[in-house]
């Protein structure tokens, strides 16, 4: 146990370094004889073990972020998860969510695991998460990191930030409304990929041998299953292929021709869409 003096302005300092609760500083202070960076140490251990204990709970509510560089060339998604909505609205943890938005978009990481490795306030993103941990008691996770480059980039958060897309297009300078129509479409409609060309081919396996059992079951005969089958995967590339879904806004346009309406030439080249649910 400690022999040294803990004031409480040595507590509130390592609070408002922290964010550790007053007692836990406190604690933290002398168990470690007042030793500053020894006791925030002992709290972030305090962190992973809280971290450890709370790894097989369900972690399904936090923040979705979405932000694009100011020449709106390249756009980033991530997903900071919690366990519950108290939580997730919490202002603080939205704030830290927009921050580490804020260091991907500022450092373009290449990975989610070099996105954690990132420093905010000369700590790592994964310490800064070991230690929110310790300060609220939930799980919390940084689940996912998407990035998008392409000509023109927009982004389009879904009220509540639990959904989140960014959308890449071939050309510079596409209309602000048309880019937000896409995003937002992309939001409601859940694409699985751009383009017929770009569908996960184990994907289309799959919805194949789906049509087929379906016909199958209904009694049709097997010479014609595979005429079915691939009439099926013509309206899941309606359904599921962003470029060849209905359009929102107009359901006699697809996708890829409202594009189109505006400019011959106009395509999207990529998108991303993270979702808590």
């Amino acid at each position: 146990m400690s022999t040294v003096s803990i004031t409480a302005a040595d507590v509130n300092a390592l609070r408002t370094r922290t964010g550790a609760g007053m007692m836990d500083c406190k604690k933290a202070l002398m168990e470690t004889n007042g030793d500053f960076e020894a006791a925030i140490d002992y709290l972030r251990k305090k962190g992973q073990k809280v971290a450890a204990n709370r790894g097989d709970r369900e972690a399904n509510e936090g923040q979705v972020i979405a932000k694009v560089t100011a020449d709106g060339k390249r756009g980033i998604v991530i997903c900071l998860n919690c366990e519950t909505d108290f939580v997730a609205i919490n202002a603080d943890f939205a704030s830290f969510a927009n921050s580490i938005a804020d260091a991907a978009l500022a450092n373009n990481p290449a990975t989610l695991d070099d996105l954690k490795a990132l420093q905010i306030d000369g700590l790592s993103i994964s310490d800064k998460i070991l230690d929110y941990v310790a300060k609220i008691g939930e799980k919390i996770e940084l689940s996912r990191y998407e990035v998008v480059n392409a000509e023109t980039v927009v982004s389009y958060i879904h009220p509540g930030n639990k959904l989140a897309t960014v959308v890449g297009f071939n050309l510079p300078g596409v209309d602000a409304h048309v880019s937000k129509d896409v995003a937002m479409q992309t939001a409601a409609m859940a694409p699985v990929a751009v383009d017929k060309g770009d569908v996960d081919a184990s994907m289309l396996e799959r919805e194949v041998e789906i049509a087929k059992e379906q016909a199958r079951a209904e009694g049709k005969p097997e010479e014609m299953l595979e005429k079915i089958a691939q009439g099926k995967i013509q309206k899941f590339y309606k359904e599921s292929t962003l470029l060849n879904q209905e359009f929102i806004k107009d359901n006699k346009l697809s996708v890829g021709q409202y594009l189109k309406n505006q400019n011959k030439d106009l395509t999207v080249t990529a998108f991303s869409r993270v979702s808590l649910a």
